[in-house]
C-alpha cells in the first residue's frame, strides 16, 4: 500500500471504524462520518441569526419520581413562530430499557439527537458487555448537547430532561441540561419547555414524594394541563382528536410506555374535574 493509499482494512472499511476501545459512537462517526451526526446539513447554512426560524419547537416535557421509578410526559404541540406546526409530535422516547429522554427545542434536530443516544448507548453495552450506570447515560448526553452549541447559538437549541430507573441506587432519578451541555441532577419533579415554569408551579401544588404510579401520573398530567392554559406553545390534551400526551414510566421492571387509552380516561377524569374547578385541584394550605 502506497503512502497516499486510503487508511482501509477489512471488507474496504476504514481502519477507525474496526479499532478497539472506541466504546462511544459518537466519537467513532465524529471521526469517520461526521456528516451523519444531528445538525452537521445545517451547519453551513447562511443567516445564522435566522437558522431558529426555519424549525419546529417542542414543548413541554415534565418528569416526577415516585417510590417505584419515574414518571416523565410531554404534550404533543410543535410551533414555528406563531403556527401550530404539528398537533401529534412526539417528544418523549426511551433511551434504552431503564432510561426515557424528552426533548425540547428545534424538533428536527432534537429527535435526531435522541436517535443517536439511543445508538450511543447500545453500541456502549455492545463494545463493553455492560450497560453504563443512569449517570454514566446522563453524562453522553450531556456530550452531545455540547457538541450542538454552535447550532443552539443560531436558535437551534436542543435542551432534553433525562429520566430513569438507577439499579445501583434502587431509585428514580432525573436530569435537566443547558445548552452549553451542563449537567443538573433535579429532585422529586422538574419540567423543561417554555411552559415549564407553569408546569413546575402547578407541581409544587400536587407533588407528594409517597404517591403511587398512578396519581404521579395523574400529576404530570395535572401539570402539563396548566402550562397548556398559560403558554401557547404547549399543547392541551386534544379530545376532538383525541391526541393526548405521552407518557412513560421508569422503573426497576424497565420502562413502560403508558397506553393512549389508560392516558385518555385520566384526561376525561382531569377535564371533568376542571370544568367545575378551571384552576385544578385545591392543594392543602398546610
Amino acid at each position: 500500500m502506497s503512502p497516499s493509499s486510503p487508511d482501509v482494512s477489512r471488507g474496504g472499511l476504514p481502519a477507525a471504524f474496526l479499532r478497539a476501545g472506541t466504546s462511544s459512537f459518537t466519537e467513532l462517526a465524529t471521526a469517520v462520518a461526521p456528516d451523519v451526526l444531528p445538525g452537521s446539513r445545517l451547519a453551513g447554512l447562511p443567516g445564522t441569526a435566522s437558522l431558529g426560524d426555519l424549525a419546529p419547537h417542542g414543548t413541554t416535557i415534565v418528569a416526577a419520581t415516585f417510590p417505584g421509578g419515574v414518571v416523565v410526559a410531554g404534550d404533543r404541540r410543535a410551533t414555528m413562530g406563531n403556527m401550530i406546526a404539528q398537533r401529534d409530535i412526539e417528544k418523549v422516547f426511551p433511551a434504552d430499557e431503564f432510561s426515557v429522554v424528552g426533548i425540547a427545542g428545534a424538533a428536527g434536530l432534537a429527535v435526531e439527537m435522541v436517535g443517536l443516544f439511543q445508538v450511543e448507548l447500545e453500541h456502549y453495552e455492545k463494545i463493553e458487555g455492560a450497560p453504563l450506570s443512569l449517570v454514566g447515560k446522563a453524562n453522553r448526553l450531556a456530550t452531545m448537547i455540547r457538541g450542538n452549541l454552535p447550532l443552539a447559538m443560531q436558535g437551534l437549541a436542543v435542551v432534553p430532561l433525562f429520566a430513569g430507573w438507577d439499579e445501583a441506587a434502587r431509585m428514580g432519578r432525573i436530569f435537566s441540561y443547558d445548552a452549553t451541555g451542563g449537567r443538573y441532577e433535579e429532585h422529586s419533579f422538574f419540567s423543561v419547555g417554555s411552559g415549564s415554569i407553569f408546569a413546575r408551579g402547578s407541581l409544587k401544588k400536587l407533588y407528594s414524594p409517597d404517591l403511587s404510579v398512578g396519581d404521579t401520573t395523574m400529576a404530570v398530567l395535572q401539570a402539563l394541563y396548566d402550562a397548556a392554559d398559560d403558554d401557547s406553545a404547549t399543547g392541551g390534551p386534544d379530545l376532538a382528536r383525541r391526541i393526548f400526551p405521552v407518557v412513560m414510566v421508569a422503573g426497576p421492571a424497565g420502562v413502560e410506555r403508558v397506553s393512549d387509552e389508560q392516558v385518555g380516561q385520566m384526561v376525561d377524569t382531569l377535564v371533568g374535574g376542571r370544568r367545575t374547578r378551571p384552576d385544578g385541584p385545591e392543594a392543602p394550605v398546610v
